[in-house]
């Protein structure tokens, strides 16, 4: 009977460990969820982040989705994101016409500022996700020696499916750069096509027009 009441409270204890892990997975996602927006870049747009404490892991990515000028070409010049730290050191500095991804470790906690440079005068619509990604340590809270690994193989999980999750939306948004890419390419084909149907007709309008002239010149020097 002992051995039952035991196991018990064993079972019991088990459940609320788990109910507060996971509430402590889902507060986690909640604060260290991945913040994504869209941002228009004329010349320079700059988005700061929290990080809470040193070391955590910063990552991320942007895609410049498109330009606002279908008949702008792209001759590969390049968005550039700079990220200074709390200091107002730089911590990374990335250059692509696309888009990148990033990461680092946050040496500090504090605000980290990431910063858009746009080359041209063409606005460039930039899609934009960061991450903190936070594991925790032994030193930060006191808690019995069996559940704080258990709580860090959880925090672990949490950060692969939030990698995992970064990494998704930065495919989609790149699918729709280039759907947006095809469309914008379509368009312009599609006005040149128009201008060279244009252009024939005026070209073959002038040619009747001088031959008829032609033709009527010569009508009157017979004449005469």
């Amino acid at each position: 009977m002992g051995g039952t009441g035991v196991s018990a409270s064993a079972a019991r204890l088990g459940i609320w460990r788990g109910l507060i892990f996971l509430a402590y997975l889902a507060l986690g996602q909640r604060w260290y969820g991945v913040n994504g927006l869209t941002i228009t870049v004329v010349d320079v747009e700059c988005v700061s982040q929290w990080v809470e404490y040193d070391q955590d892991l910063v990552s991320g990515n942007f895609v410049v989705v498109e330009k606002d000028n279908d008949w702008y070409v792209d001759e590969g010049e390049e968005v550039e994101l700079v990220v200074t730290g709390p200091a107002g050191g730089t911590v990374t500095t990335l250059r692509s016409s696309v888009g990148d991804k990033f990461e680092f470790r946050a040496h500090r906690r504090g605000h980290y500022k990431f910063c858009f440079n746009n080359p041209t005068s063409i606005a460039e619509q930039i899609s934009f996700s960061i991450h903190v990604g936070h594991i925790p340590q032994a030193t930060e809270v006191a808690k019995d020696e069996h559940v704080f690994p258990l709580e860090v193989k959880i925090a672990q999980l949490r950060e692969a499916l939030e990698s995992i999750s970064l990494e998704q939306a930065y495919l989609k948004r790149r699918d729709i750069r280039h759907k947006k890419t095809n469309e914008s390419t379509s368009r312009r084909l599609l006005w040149y096509t128009v201008l060279e149907y244009v252009a024939l007709i005026g070209v073959s309008l002038l040619q009747v027009y001088l031959i008829q002239r032609l033709f009527s010149k010569r009508i009157g020097y017979n004449k005469v």
